[in-house]
């Protein structure tokens, strides 16, 4: 991945000696990727994941929508982010408040830490006009510019590209953008999103406040609906995280039981009592464990983490990642035998379905809502099952794997064909 340089790229087409409308009809060829990001790398890896299995490998640039960090900003998270950078110039512009507030991230981000952006040397600040002006200069010698964004401060920025340059763009907007669908080209949403409009969901929402729930109508043809979440994991990703992680991972002793510990959310809530349970869990099945690899996030609280380690640190069949060094996520996924996922992470427990291995969910009667609703639905295509302490991890079962990025890109091209568009990588 390389960070956009404007004015255009160099042209793909620059060395072909053969027009495309004598290679395959007349067609409009779609050869470049914009992905919006929010920083957040649930997000991104969404975005990310979907450009890549529609063979955007590198060819893809990566913006980034920012809000204004430190002091009272914190406060303002809920307002949407354009409405959130004016009230914090106002509020810079009316008086001195460095007190209150920090400046604002610079016009040149750094890459995420998260693996998303690896080999990607610059992220720049989402600019409205700056895209829709690259799309629209270059669309005659370039063809059209797909643009890929997810999350909630993206969808200003995607629809009104989709606005501003309709003839020369197709807007995807990942995850549900509550109102106005009509503003991009395609919605991709996971199903529990739709939850509310359920029989079980209406009865959930009190009468007075249901005409403020969101969705309120069915999706129509231009809504893709996913199991779970998009992400990049597929056959080639585990290939190459097998062979990167092969020093590492050989010689652990198996089954290897990967446990991925996420944090609790508003829907899905818990603390220290779900550590000691997953702890008394652990310890009943070690005994047909080979080994055990325990990892946590940043949203892992500090408590939860603490009696895990505490209880488990010493294990000599666990080994607890501390934070430092590489990420072994990947190699989890690829050299794990089976796994084990909080609740809360709708992405982590998508990535572990599309392995086909054994994924057992912790937690998972803590959550409400449509979190509830999502793992009601793996549960009844056998895709998870609750992670007890019964459980004899040698013993091996599968199902068929969650391909739900692989379901979308396919989704696209689709779409892009009765445009008259083809995609040419």
């Amino acid at each position: 991945m390389r960070p956009i340089q404007l004015p255009e790229p160099p042209s793909p087409t620059a060395h072909r000696g053969t027009p495309d409308i004598f290679e395959s009809g007349v067609h409009t060829f779609v050869r470049r990727a914009v992905v919006i990001g929010n920083g957040f790398s649930a997000s991104e890896n969404q975005s990310i994941g979907l450009v890549r299995a529609l063979g955007f490998s590198d060819n893809y640039f990566l913006y980034r929508v920012t809000r204004p960090k430190g002091g009272v900003n914190e406060w303002l998270h809920w307002l949407p982010v354009s409405l959130h950078k004016k009230i914090y110039y106002i509020v810079r512009t009316v008086g001195d408040y460095s007190h209150l507030l920090l400046r604002s991230q610079p016009k040149k981000l750094k890459p995420s830490e998260n693996g998303v952006s690896d080999g990607l040397l610059g992220v720049l600040e989402a600019d409205t006009k700056q895209i829709v002006k690259f799309a629209q200069e270059t669309y005659e010698k370039e063809g059209p510019l797909l643009v890929v964004a997810c999350g909630r401060d993206t969808i200003s920025t995607a629809s009104s590209i989709k606005s501003l340059a309709s003839q020369n763009v197709f807007v995807v907007q990942i995850q549900h953008p509550r109102l106005h669908l009509n503003r991009f080209d395609m919605v991709i949403a996971p199903k529990h999103d739709y939850y509310p409009l359920t029989p079980q969901g209406q009865e959930q929402v009190p009468r007075l406040i249901r005409s403020w729930i969101t969705p309120r109508d069915p999706p129509d043809s231009h809504v893709v609906l996913t199991t779970g979440a998009l992400h990049q994991i597929d056959f080639t990703s585990i290939r190459s995280a097998a062979a990167t992680w092969h020093d590492e991972f050989a010689h652990v002793r198996r089954p290897l039981l990967a446990v991925n510990i996420g944090g609790p959310t508003s829907n899905c809530r818990y603390g220290g009592d779900l550590a000691k349970q997953l702890v008394a869990s652990l310890l009943s099945v070690l005994t047909s464990c080979g080994s055990v690899r325990i990892s946590f996030t940043e949203k892992t609280p500090q408590k939860v983490a603490n009696i895990i380690t505490k209880e488990l640190g010493n294990n000599p069949k666990v080994y607890i990642w501390d934070g430092q060094g590489p990420n072994p996520h990947m190699g989890h996924l690829a050299w794990a035998d089976a796994f084990v996922v909080t609740a809360d992470s709708v992405s982590m427990i998508s990535e572990a379905c599309s392995t086909g291995k054994p994924v057992y969910v912790v937690g998972s009667e803590r959550c409400k809502w449509k979190f509830a609703d999502f793992h009601k639905s793996l549960r009844e295509r056998g895709v998870v099952r609750a992670f007890t302490g019964s459980e004899d991890i040698s013993e091996s079962w599968s199902y068929p794997p969650l391909n739900d990025t692989a379901d979308a890109a396919n989704r696209v091209r689709e779409a892009l064909a009765a445009r008259g568009w083809k995609l040419k990588i």
